[in-house]
């Protein structure tokens, strides 16, 4: 009997046997399932890693694969409640989307679960077959000792000696209960960091923990609290180790030696007026070589971190751990000691500084002709500020640089009005998102919250340093040395086809098949520009896009519409790019402290841990702003004000305010007069009775009923006249019977 041989499988039925076989699919079972053999391997893995690009398959663990918008068979659950029969529920870690993640269940009579709320586990999923709102059941692996048990909050004492305490994470509704003898100090109204107990105590209604104070940080409205309680919570690390601090009090003073002499050119540095780090300085002249005609060449200077920082070094580990500086509206905690951030690393005006600096000419088109790095000593001829960069430009030259209008000023812009030729022809993403910045008066307290004014010298600044990027990533490929890329992955498939439905929902064609480039999201933006759809479309293109991250392996960065991208301009505050530099040195022989054999081994793990780092510290810098926004607003309570939806589950809705950036929400129950059900598809709430409907990226008017600095979270109500007067026609008697078929979802 001829033993039959199964057909190559096409996509399709790939991802229908990875959801057959959750938390067993793995490339090697597929080849198992399939009888793939030979050349055919090689077929199946392009066909997967497509599959991967394409945004249908994402890796569970280091082997296995599951469908994108499924959850991964085996991952880590925290318990976050209790439903009626006893069962614990709970939520996949750190779950990021706005919408509701789907609901998990563990069962009580499991010997195993030994749980309380807030406790995570590696456990199994099972997708629910019964259609409800339970998503997956849960057998439970094992319990997660977790990263820290610690929380931190506002201490309150009822009396002599009943306590507890307030948890400032928003998400976190739980009151910790303090014995007297675990209070260490605290006071009614102090910001404490406490610690659970391991040992879960019973009471009638739900499981909770007695908990001890670690550690008293003075009272909570002290202003400095504000991005106090941010840095605790992200567990980023404010003060050095001794060890670190003596390795860099032994830097020494930069001199010329064999390095390139770069200190007759003036470059300068263009950065924000508070800045106190100047990481990059530029210079441009347009081509003295006739054979160019029309093009130029520009220098991009960038502190060579790497010298001070020996990859054996205590100071590098420390680096290593923080990952990245982390900015707040009163304080940088910053990657380097003060010694080097903002002192012999750091570019400052008249100062010989060491340097990694690249050459690069292009032609009048703004095509990229070559370029070539050098490691050079440097003196800045001005540290500029972006406004005082721009008002020279536009005719208005301060003292202190009508000196270098015709040296540095205006060549610069003849420079970056070439760039702009090769910009416009590879068309990167063009969204436009807002940024707010927090003035704080003398007391550090916020004074005011203003736009972030965007001006050409912006621009500028950002594509000399994109340029210099790819620079580093082209120089390292060619060199055929490891590169710790930045990248940023095309919207994965099932993201597209959500907007593609959103956009059939509103008449606006977004056909299937299209070859997904950011070009494609600039002309759907641009279709819908002064229209009433302008806001939601900008919205879900934003919220399409995948979030950049490091890595070894290079899939290219689809909102710069590049194809090879590394960070190298930041070295003082992104460990990321002390990688580069010292691939560079390397692969370029241009020193002996380049990557060692420690760094290469490591790669992959570094890559993911600098990508963890920076989100810790993006989610730090969110969630400080949040607080600092909710105190400004605390004292406007009942006040109204303009906003965007940004967001719609069938909780609520999400607020942006207008003018100050704050974000809100919108409970459902609060719309009162109508039933409103959530229509997914369409981002939108509608009223069963009325018809009345909110969706995503409508302008509303909202009044702030209530303001919480501790936890940032601000609470509104909509003001909507429809809604008010189809709620006195409802009380007045009329429309006030449901319909017959009326059924509360």
């Amino acid at each position: 009997m001829i033993k039959k041989i199964a057909p190559f499988p096409d996509e399709k039925k790939i991802l229908e046997f990875i959801r057959e076989n959750p938390g067993r699919a793995s490339k090697r079972e597929i080849t198992r399932a399939f009888q793939i053999k030979g050349e055919e391997k090689i077929k199946l893995k392009k066909i997967l890693r497509k599959m991967a690009r394409d945004g249908k398959l994402e890796k569970s663990t280091k082997s296995k694969l599951h469908a994108v918008g499924d959850l991964a068979a085996v991952l880590v659950v925290e318990i976050n409640g209790i439903d009626q029969f006893g069962d614990l529920t709970a939520k996949p870690l750190n779950w990021e989307l706005q919408e509701e993640p789907p609901k998990i269940l563990m069962f009580a009579h499991d010997r195993r679960n030994k749980l309380v709320i807030g406790d995570q586990a590696l456990v199994r999923l099972t997708p629910n077959q019964d259609k409800g709102e339970v998503g997956y059941v849960a057998k439970i692996i094992r319990k997660l000792e977790q990263k820290s048990s610690q929380v931190m909050g506002v201490f309150h004492a009822d009396s002599d000696y009943n306590a507890f305490v307030e948890a400032t994470d928003k998400k976190d509704r739980n009151k910790y209960l303090i014995d007297k003898n675990a209070w260490n100090g605290a006071k009614d109204g102090t910001l404490v960091l406490i610690s659970m107990s391991q040992e879960p105590q019973k009471s009638r209604q739900v499981k909770t923990r007695s908990a001890k104070v670690l550690k008293c940080f003075g009272s909570v409205t002290d202003p400095k609290s504000i991005s106090l309680i941010a840095i605790i919570s992200q567990g980023i690390a404010i003060d050095f180790p001794d060890e670190v601090l003596r390795e860099t009090e032994k830097s020494e003073e930069p001199v010329l030696g064999k390095r390139h002499d770069l200190r007759n050119i003036p470059l300068v540095t263009i950065d924000p007026s508070d800045a106190r780090d100047h990481d990059d300085a530029i210079w441009a002249e347009m081509d003295p070589d006739p054979k160019n005609s029309g093009g130029c060449h520009i220098i991009i200077a960038i502190a060579d971190v790497a010298h001070y920082v020996n990859p054996t070094s205590s100071l590098d580990k420390e680096a290593k751990k923080r990952g990245n500086s982390t900015y707040f509206p009163d304080r940088v905690i910053p990657m380097l000691p003060e010694i080097l951030s903002n002192g012999l690393c750091s570019l400052h005006e008249g100062k010989d500084r060491y340097t990694m600096a690249v050459h690069i000419w292009f032609d009048n088109r703004g095509k990229k002709i070559r370029h070539k790095f050098v490691r050079a000593l440097m003196r800045s001829h001005a540290s500029l500020s972006y406004e005082e960069f721009q008002t020279a430009q536009n005719g208005k030259p301060s003292k202190r640089v009508l000196p270098i209008m015709d040296s540095v000023v205006f060549p610069l812009y003849q420079a970056y009005k070439i760039l702009t030729k090769g910009r416009i022809h590879r068309e990167p993403l063009e969204l436009n998102v807002p940024e707010k910045k927090i003035i704080l008066n003398k007391k550090g307290e916020v004074s005011s919250i203003l736009n972030r004014e965007s001006l050409p010298a912006h621009k500028l600044v950002e594509e000399f340093m994109i340029q210099a990027n790819v620079a580093a990533a082209e120089e390292l490929e060619k060199k055929q040395s490891q590169c710790m890329y930045r990248i940023h992955e095309q919207p994965s498939f099932d993201k597209l086809e959500t907007l593609r439905q959103f956009m059939e929902s509103i008449d606006v064609k977004f056909a299937k098949g299209q070859v997904v480039k950011p070009k494609l999201f600039n002309n759907l933006i641009r279709k819908v520009k002064g229209t009433p759809h302008e806001n939601v479309i900008s919205t879900i293109v934003l919220r399409t896009q995948m979030q950049a991250k490091y890595s070894v392996e290079n899939y290219g960065h689809f909102g710069l519409s590049l194809s090879k991208y590394a960070h190298f301009t930041s070295p003082i505050r992104r460990y990321a790019d002390v990688i580069v530099h010292r691939a560079l040195i390397k692969a370029l022989k241009l020193g002996d402290d380049g990557l060692n054999k420690n760094d290469t081994e490591t790669l992959f793990e570094t890559a993911e841990h600098i990508s963890t780092t920076e989100r810790n510290s993006m989610i730090a810098e969110r969630n400080s702003t949040e607080r600092y926004i909710a105190h400004y607003m605390s004292t406007k309570i009942d006040e109204e004000f303009n906003g965007k939806i940004n967001g719609v589950v069938r909780a609520g809705l999400f607020i942006s305010l207008t003018d100050t950036g704050g974000e809100g929400f919108v409970p459902i129950s609060s719309l009162v007069g109508d039933y409103f059900h959530h229509d997914k598809g369409h981002q939108l709430l509608k009223g069963e009775n009325s018809g009345i409907t909110f969706q995503l990226g409508d302008t509303v008017t909202v009044k702030l009923r209530e303001a919480n600095p501790i936890s940032g979270g601000l609470i509104f109500q909509v003001i909507n006249e429809k809604l008010m007067t189809f709620k006195l026609r409802k009380s007045s008697g009329k429309n006030s019977r449901r319909p017959r078929n009326w059924k509360r979802k």
